[in-house]
């Protein structure tokens, strides 16, 4: 009896030890990202942005979001976000397309994130992080703020 008592304890405690290091384990999107247009595809909406830069960092809340961007038309936009990817809305500033978006980890290094306008789903958007850890793709589909379509694929390399 005292064997099982043992077993279920070691268990227990590699479980316990393997939760704590995952939660410890490196987010591999913390950095700076720069937009490689060659590599970036625009399916359906507006052109690709003359500059765009993506920075995540760790914070309290999970990962703080920055995202600095100068669009085809020479519009400054700064986008900010906390996300924990629990899967709970959280607040996006500064986009005139969505409010609030909610993500979850699909892996180490994938993150699936729903984007709403209104409390309403306008758009969902996939984040990969390459094995390499070098590379980072987001693709996105949705509506933007006028209704109208769209859909890219928006290639980083870290900076």
């Amino acid at each position: 009896m005292k064997s099982l008592y043992r077993a279920m304890a070691l268990g227990t405690l590699l479980a316990i030890s393997y939760a704590v290091i995952a939660a410890d384990t490196a987010d591999p999107v913390i950095g700076t990202w720069k937009l490689n247009a060659a590599k970036s595809q625009v399916r359906a909406g507006a052109a690709l942005a003359k500059s765009d830069t993506r920075t995540y960092t760790k914070s309290d809340g999970g990962v703080t979001f920055t995202w600095k961007r100068v669009t085809a038309e020479g519009r400054d936009i700064t986008v900010t976000s906390t996300s924990a990817y629990d899967g709970k809305d959280f607040p996006v500033k500064g986009s005139p397309d969505i409010d609030t978006a909610n993500a979850k980890r699909v892996d180490a290094n994938t993150v699936e994130t729903t984007l709403k306008r209104d409390g309403k789903v306008v758009g969902h958007s996939k984040r990969t992080v390459s094995k390499d850890g070098k590379t980072l793709t987001v693709v996105t589909k949705g509506t933007n703020a006028n209704g109208d379509p769209f859909e890219v694929t928006l290639v980083y390399d870290r900076q």
